[in-house]
């Protein structure tokens, strides 16, 4: 059992930053892999990022390359997606995911994650 809650998300200007942290309850994580998925209203959810269950591996969507960085704390227990340069189209709900699967690499579809937190607003305006 275990319980993801995503922080951090809120109202940003364009080209501003946003650091969003996903915070796990209930069991380690740190030999599964996580991800970082969005969804904006009337659209279907997106991949954002995800990293290996090791940290060494990671992986972007095309439209958040350059501009957004995963990482993970083992300690902590913790997934953070910091986001900069923030654009109009990245105004959607994130959400966290865990793979159950332990010493995997990270899935880039949602079907590939089975614990998913609430979700974080983030918008973006002008």
């Amino acid at each position: 059992q275990v319980q993801l809650v995503e922080s951090g998300g809120g109202l940003v200007q364009a080209g501003g930053s946003l650091r969003l942290s996903c915070d796990a309850s209930g069991r380690a994580l740190n030999m599964n892999a996580m991800a970082w998925f969005r969804q904006a209203p009337g659209k279907e959810r997106e991949f954002v990022s995800a990293i290996d269950w090791i940290g060494t591996n990671t992986y972007y969507a095309d439209s958040v390359k350059g501009r957004f960085t995963i990482s993970r704390d083992n300690i902590q227990n913790t997934v953070d997606l910091q986001m900069n340069s923030l654009k109009l189209e990245d105004t959607a709900t994130y959400y966290c995911a865990a793979n159950r699967a332990p010493f995997s690499r990270a899935p880039l579809t949602s079907n590939g994650y089975e614990d998913w937190g609430q979700g974080t607003q983030v918008t973006v305006s002008s």
